[in-house]
């Protein structure tokens, strides 16, 4: 009988721990860049009903497919617009997610490996990020996760469900980002089988089964890229016509990714994928580094499995050779790091060098994580809310207590600090951090002032003046602004910054009464910002304009 790594009660304990903070984070407002612009375009979806159309501040919107926005626009028939409907999908798919993740480890290796890793990556930093700043990692990320479930299910087994759920976890993934979905799963099967010799298995006459279920459910993403493109060949997106949507969707989009055609974000840092990684899966990222240098070591004489390591070298290398690279890039990886990670720790049991050294790093990060938080909660942003203190104080005495007590090994120490520290740490982002940092976004603010006073229908925009969160927040579709609007004898508003509304005025447009507020890009912080009291100088306003005439 095997001896659990760790008792289920404390399992039951720490991910308790761990989904207080992700409710939490369900009332954490929308961000700009990318949350608010996505939710934006399900808003349009929900309040025209054009359920095949990607249109994003009013024109085509040729980047990713489907099936978030689809998602989102469903839950907010149920809901009703707001972040919470919009953040739902994403949490309910990262429940899944992790439960695939411990099916993962326990394909793998056995039910003690898959609860652990389970629990890493429910506490690793940027798959908790990935439910608050809600873009489409959290649902890809399960995908792949179910989808390499089923395909290692069928390569040990043969048969027609797991195929059938392979199929169906590839086809959320694809409908969801893309190619990447697939390479992901692809290749760690490939590796999962090299190393089993179990080549015969490719035979199998239910690939074609896989094969056929997989073009099935993506083809309403295809079919709605066909009415939206192919047949309206005069559409112009990024300087181009005569756009080819299937052909798009099926064979470019991940490739105009990959070669930087999209953006060039980090194109010439090609150790972005290592130092991204530290903090990405962080507290667990330097465990997941040694684990991958033994596997390497060790790699010819199979004293591991193949899967695990072959994707973890193939996203490395596919990462650092792409041209467009973004730190969420490194969630499809997440878990089966957090498989070979969860083997790692548990086959050090009993290694009284190894057990100290895994402590220790934990220690490390976990005073590290503190350390900033106490930085963040403290200074920057401190605190005002006598229940969140009473709560941070309660989970600052759990790390304590993990850290003191004799009643765990080092190794469940290692664990146990690590994801009570995540709890905290995120508690007081989601709780405290959040709702304050994002004051500093205008959009939201413009929206309640404008309650009452001013109608959303009336707002208009010029180039360069979009607010995402403002669009979402006053539940309204974003309309150019042009000059005939002022000979309807309508009310006209322009949402707009003080630099655009002086060339604006400049022009001869007269203008009424106004709305401000504080503004500043929240996803792109610095230590000025950061300080309070330099934190006004790098502000600037928001506003609504009404617009009243022209000379």
């Amino acid at each position: 009988m095997t001896i659990p790594f760790l008792p289920n009660s404390l399992y039951k304990f720490l991910f308790a721990l761990l989904g207080l903070v992700y409710i939490i984070g369900l009332f954490v407002p929308l961000v700009d860049n990318d949350s608010a612009h996505h939710a934006s375009i399900a808003l349009r979806m929900h309040l025209t009903g054009d359920y095949v159309s990607l249109i994003d501040q009013g024109g085509d919107y040729l980047d990713k497919p489907h099936l978030l926005f689809w998602l989102a626009a469903m839950s907010f028939k149920v809901f009703g617009v707001t972040g919470f409907a919009y953040k739902i999908p994403s949490l309910l798919f990262t429940i899944l997610g992790t439960f695939s993740v411990y099916r993962v480890g326990v394909r793998l290796y056995g039910k003690e490996v898959g609860k652990l890793a389970a629990l890493i990556v429910a506490s690793a930093f940027a798959y908790i990020l990935a439910n608050n700043d809600v873009r489409m990692d959290a649902i890809l990320t399960t995908s792949i996760a179910f989808a390499t479930w089923q395909l290692t299910a069928f390569v040990d087994t043969g048969k027609l469900l797991p195929a059938a759920g392979a199929a169906l976890g590839l086809a959320l993934g694809f409908s969801t980002k893309g190619h990447i979905a697939v390479f992901v799963p692809a290749i760690t099967t490939l590796f999962y089988i090299a190393y089993r010799k179990d080549w015969k298995i490719l035979l199998n006459w239910r690939w074609l089964v896989l094969i056929f279920l997989f073009a099935l459910l993506i083809s309403p993403v295809v079919y709605a890229y066909y009415l939206q493109y192919n047949l309206h060949p005069e559409k112009v997106v990024r300087g181009k016509n005569n756009i080819d949507g299937v052909s798009f969707i099926l064979f470019n989009q991940s490739i105009s990714r990959f070669s930087g055609e999209m953006g060039g974000d980090a194109k010439n840092d090609y150790l972005f994928f290592f130092h991204s990684f530290l903090w990405a899966f962080a507290p667990w990222s330097i465990l997941a580094y040694m684990a991958i240098v033994n596997r390497i070591r060790h790699f010819s004489t199979r004293k591991e499995e193949w899967a695990t390591t072959g994707v973890f070298l193939c996203v490395a290398l596919l990462v650092s050779a792409s041209g467009f690279k973004l730190p969420h890039y490194l969630n499809v990886i997440f878990p089966t790091a957090s498989v070979m990670t969860a083997a790692f720790i548990i086959r050090r049991q009993g290694n009284i060098k190894a057990e100290k050294t895994i402590l220790t790093i934990q220690l490390v990060q976990v005073i590290l994580l503190l350390l900033l938080s106490i930085f963040i909660n403290a200074w920057a942003f401190p605190v005002k809310s006598v229940w969140i203190i009473i709560v941070t104080v309660f989970l600052l005495a759990i790390v304590f207590y993990f850290m003191k007590s004799t009643a765990f090994s080092r190794l469940q120490k290692a664990v146990a600090i690590s994801v009570s520290a995540m709890a905290l740490v995120f508690f007081m982002l989601n709780s405290s951090f959040y709702p304050q940092l994002l004051k500093y976004q205008a959009g939201k603010q413009l929206a309640k002032l404008g309650e009452g006073n001013v109608n959303p229908a009336d707002v208009y925009v010029r180039p360069n003046s979009y607010s995402a969160s403002y669009t979402f927040y006053s539940g309204s579709i974003v309309k150019p602004f042009h000059d005939s609007l002022l000979a309807s004898g309508r009310n006209v508003w322009l949402l707009t910054e003080p630099g655009p509304l002086e060339e604006f005025r400049k022009e001869g447009y007269q203008t009424g009464r106004e709305y401000s507020a504080v503004h500043y890009r929240v996803t792109k912080l610095d230590l000025k910002f950061m300080n309070p009291e330099k934190r006004d100088q790098e502000t600037w306003k928001m506003m609504l304009v009404e617009v009243l005439s022209k000379k």
